[in-house]
Protein backbone atom coordinates (compact mmCIF):
# COMPACT_ATOMS: atom_id res chain seq x y z
CA UNK A 1 0.00 0.00 0.00
CA UNK A 2 2.76 2.28 1.09
CA UNK A 3 4.55 1.68 -2.67
CA UNK A 4 1.43 2.45 -4.19
CA UNK A 5 1.14 5.78 -2.39
CA UNK A 6 4.91 6.58 -3.11
CA UNK A 7 4.41 6.17 -6.67
CA UNK A 8 1.26 8.28 -7.24
CA UNK A 9 2.70 11.20 -5.11
CA UNK A 10 5.62 11.14 -7.71
CA UNK A 11 3.56 11.01 -10.88
CA UNK A 12 1.33 13.83 -9.65
CA UNK A 13 4.29 15.38 -8.67
CA UNK A 14 5.79 14.76 -12.59
CA UNK A 15 2.44 15.55 -13.96
CA UNK A 16 2.59 19.08 -12.21
CA UNK A 17 5.64 20.42 -12.93
CA UNK A 18 5.46 19.12 -16.43
CA UNK A 19 3.09 22.43 -17.26
CA UNK A 20 6.28 25.10 -15.74
CA UNK A 21 8.94 26.16 -18.28
CA UNK A 22 11.93 27.23 -17.02
CA UNK A 23 14.56 29.20 -18.64
CA UNK A 24 18.33 30.62 -18.01
CA UNK A 25 19.07 34.21 -17.93
CA UNK A 26 22.42 35.51 -18.72
CA UNK A 27 22.10 38.65 -16.44
CA UNK A 28 21.29 38.58 -12.90
CA UNK A 29 17.83 38.69 -11.18
CA UNK A 30 17.54 42.75 -11.36
CA UNK A 31 18.15 43.17 -14.75
CA UNK A 32 16.53 39.88 -15.86
CA UNK A 33 12.88 41.72 -14.04
CA UNK A 34 13.61 44.94 -15.61
CA UNK A 35 14.69 43.76 -19.09
CA UNK A 36 11.37 42.32 -18.64
CA UNK A 37 9.42 44.84 -17.67
CA UNK A 38 10.95 47.33 -20.50
CA UNK A 39 9.66 44.43 -23.21
CA UNK A 40 6.46 43.79 -21.67
CA UNK A 41 5.78 47.73 -21.50
CA UNK A 42 7.06 48.42 -24.93
CA UNK A 43 4.33 45.51 -26.96
CA UNK A 44 1.63 47.47 -24.89
CA UNK A 45 1.04 45.36 -21.69
CA UNK A 46 0.45 46.72 -17.85
CA UNK A 47 2.83 45.61 -15.83
CA UNK A 48 0.71 45.63 -12.50
CA UNK A 49 3.28 44.35 -9.67
CA UNK A 50 6.82 42.90 -9.09
CA UNK A 51 6.70 41.16 -6.19
CA UNK A 52 10.56 40.92 -3.80
CA UNK A 53 9.90 37.24 -2.81
CA UNK A 54 13.79 37.34 -1.10
CA UNK A 55 13.08 40.75 -0.13
CA UNK A 56 9.99 39.33 1.69
CA UNK A 57 11.84 36.39 3.71
CA UNK A 58 14.62 38.48 4.69
CA UNK A 59 12.10 41.33 6.32
CA UNK A 60 11.18 38.26 8.58
CA UNK A 61 14.54 37.11 9.31
CA UNK A 62 14.98 34.14 7.01
CA UNK A 63 16.34 33.53 4.04
CA UNK A 64 15.65 32.96 0.24
CA UNK A 65 18.06 33.10 -2.92
CA UNK A 66 16.86 35.86 -4.96
CA UNK A 67 14.15 35.83 -6.64
CA UNK A 68 11.14 38.26 -7.91
CA UNK A 69 8.22 37.67 -9.62
CA UNK A 70 6.60 40.31 -12.22
CA UNK A 71 3.16 40.42 -12.78
CA UNK A 72 1.96 41.69 -16.23
CA UNK A 73 -0.68 41.18 -18.63
CA UNK A 74 -3.18 42.51 -21.31
CA UNK A 75 -7.11 44.08 -20.29
CA UNK A 76 -8.49 43.07 -23.69
CA UNK A 77 -6.64 39.51 -23.58
CA UNK A 78 -7.39 38.88 -20.26
CA UNK A 79 -11.10 39.84 -20.43
CA UNK A 80 -11.74 38.05 -23.09
CA UNK A 81 -10.46 34.76 -21.47
CA UNK A 82 -12.59 35.57 -18.48
CA UNK A 83 -15.87 36.55 -20.31
CA UNK A 84 -15.43 32.40 -21.27
CA UNK A 85 -14.75 31.34 -17.43
CA UNK A 86 -14.30 33.78 -14.63
CA UNK A 87 -12.33 31.05 -12.67
CA UNK A 88 -9.42 31.92 -15.29
CA UNK A 89 -8.74 35.28 -12.92
CA UNK A 90 -7.24 33.07 -10.37
CA UNK A 91 -4.77 32.50 -12.90
CA UNK A 92 -4.23 35.86 -14.79
CA UNK A 93 -2.94 38.24 -15.02
CA UNK A 94 0.32 36.64 -16.21
CA UNK A 95 3.69 36.21 -14.46
CA UNK A 96 7.05 35.77 -14.85
CA UNK A 97 9.46 34.21 -11.97
CA UNK A 98 12.87 35.51 -11.99
CA UNK A 99 15.37 33.52 -9.20
CA UNK A 100 18.61 32.61 -8.23
CA UNK A 101 18.52 28.50 -8.41
CA UNK A 102 20.37 26.07 -5.59
CA UNK A 103 23.70 26.31 -8.00
CA UNK A 104 23.76 30.16 -8.79
CA UNK A 105 22.25 30.46 -11.84
CA UNK A 106 19.52 32.79 -12.88
CA UNK A 107 16.23 31.29 -13.90
CA UNK A 108 13.05 32.71 -15.15
CA UNK A 109 9.74 30.72 -15.13
CA UNK A 110 6.29 31.07 -16.32
CA UNK A 111 3.38 28.59 -16.78
CA UNK A 112 2.85 27.26 -20.25
CA UNK A 113 -0.31 29.09 -21.72
CA UNK A 114 -1.84 25.49 -21.74
CA UNK A 115 -2.52 25.30 -17.92
CA UNK A 116 -5.03 28.17 -18.40
CA UNK A 117 -7.40 25.91 -21.06
CA UNK A 118 -6.51 22.92 -18.91
CA UNK A 119 -7.85 24.42 -15.72
CA UNK A 120 -10.24 26.25 -17.21
CA UNK A 121 -13.76 26.28 -19.70
CA UNK A 122 -11.90 28.00 -22.39
CA UNK A 123 -12.57 27.80 -26.11
CA UNK A 124 -9.44 29.93 -27.30
CA UNK A 125 -7.08 27.95 -28.65
CA UNK A 126 -5.61 31.20 -31.09
CA UNK A 127 -5.01 32.99 -27.67
CA UNK A 128 -3.53 30.31 -25.67
CA UNK A 129 -1.29 30.16 -28.76
CA UNK A 130 -0.81 33.95 -28.67
CA UNK A 131 0.17 33.79 -25.02
CA UNK A 132 3.00 30.99 -25.14
CA UNK A 133 4.42 32.83 -28.44
CA UNK A 134 4.85 36.04 -26.10
CA UNK A 135 5.91 34.65 -23.36
CA UNK A 136 8.55 32.78 -25.26
CA UNK A 137 9.45 36.13 -26.50
CA UNK A 138 9.75 37.92 -23.72
CA UNK A 139 11.68 35.94 -22.03
CA UNK A 140 14.05 34.68 -24.26
CA UNK A 141 14.71 39.09 -24.98
CA UNK A 142 14.87 39.78 -21.05
CA UNK A 143 17.44 36.65 -20.16
CA UNK A 144 19.67 37.46 -23.54
CA UNK A 145 23.49 37.33 -23.17
CA UNK A 146 25.07 40.60 -23.95
CA UNK A 147 26.20 41.11 -27.52
CA UNK A 148 29.77 42.26 -27.74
Amino acid sequence: MIKKIGVALVLSVSLFASDIIVKNSCTDVSTTVKNLKKIVKKKGLSVFATINHSGNAKAVHLKLNESKMLIFGNARLGTSLMQQDMTIGLDLPLRVLVYVDTDGRVKMAYRDGSWLSDKHILNAPKKVAKINRAMDIFTTKAGQCKKD
